[in-house]
């Protein structure tokens, strides 16, 4: 439950970042007739993701045993190169995305008639369809992998709180160190994508497409079962696995060195900021 709910908590809470900084600039700059077009946006792109992860888990059930595995382990790397790009994007586009959201609100509103709706709709619909997409690939190869009943409830949770969390610093009622949050929360998603690196690896073992490395390098199945509390937390959390082979360890393993490197040294040209607090001052 606790990867699906934190993972669903940052996506969650970055589209209603989205959704609060264009609401906000347009209640300040006195164009509030606009409003309703951001829920038309919203609307939308809820309902494109949930048909297209229905449509894929549909797709999906009708391959034989052979191809389930196979597709378990390229929805796995699809949801490792999602929470990537994620990641660094954010880290990157955090210090600026306020002003170009504001500049896209003016330059879609600057059209005339109803081109400056359907202009607002489509921001904010590519703003959210794109969060909403990247859960979906997420949450099918998280519910794959996992195979466990609260791995829904998590999901579920942690977008309550995230739109919870997002009104309420659209209404000022709730500050928060963003750029705190997406640090730690950035880190704990690259350590949750390095676990479902190492069990697409195991998925393209199983589906006959890679034989190599399957030595194991331990077995703890006794002593730390994947299914015990203390497994479940650590498989969530570290990508614990309790007998792992090499060639998913070395995935875990090189993986969360490369992108750890990555994502903790400082930015180019970067200089030393204030924490960033969310709400109103």
């Amino acid at each position: 439950m606790l990867a699906p709910f934190l993972i669903m908590l940052r996506e969650g809470l970055e589209a209603a970042l989205i959704v609060g900084i264009i609401a906000s600039y347009l209640r300040q700059t006195g164009r509030r007739q606009w409003l309703p077009a951001i829920w038309v946006g919203v609307f939308l792109a809820v309902a494109l993701s949930l048909f297209a992860g229905a449509a894929i888990q549909l797709l999906a059930s009708g391959f034989p045993q052979k191809m389930q595995e196979l597709f378990e382990a390229v929805i796995g790397l699809i949801a490792v190169c999602v929470l990537v790009a994620m990641v660094f994007w954010m880290r990157r586009a955090a210090r600026s995305i306020k002003a170009e959201l504001h500049a896209g609100i003016d330059e879609a509103l600057a059209q005339q008639g109803s081109a400056g709706t359907w202009a607002l709709i489509g921001m904010v619909f590519l703003a959210v369809a794109r969060e909403g997409l990247e859960s979906v690939f997420f949450l099918l190869a998280i519910f794959q992998q996992s195979r466990d009943g609260a791995a829904p409830i998590g999901a579920a949770l942690g977008v309550l709180v995230a739109v919870g969390a997002g009104w309420g610093l659209y209404a000022g009622a709730l500050r928060l160190d963003l750029r705190r949050f997406f640090r730690w929360t950035g880190i704990f998603i690259l350590l949750v994508a390095a676990g479902l690196l190492s069990g697409s690896v195991k998925a393209l073992h199983e589906a006959g497409l890679w034989n190599g490395l399957q030595d194991r390098v331990y077995d703890l199945g006794r002593v730390l079962p994947e299914t015990s509390p203390l497994g479940t937390v650590l498989s969530g959390l570290l990508g614990y696995r309790e007998a792992p082979t090499v060639g998913e360890a070395l995935a875990w393993a090189i993986f969360l060195a490369v992108t750890l490197y990555l994502f903790l040294r400082p930015m180019n040209g970067a200089m030393p900021a204030r924490p960033q607090t969310a709400g109103r001052k």
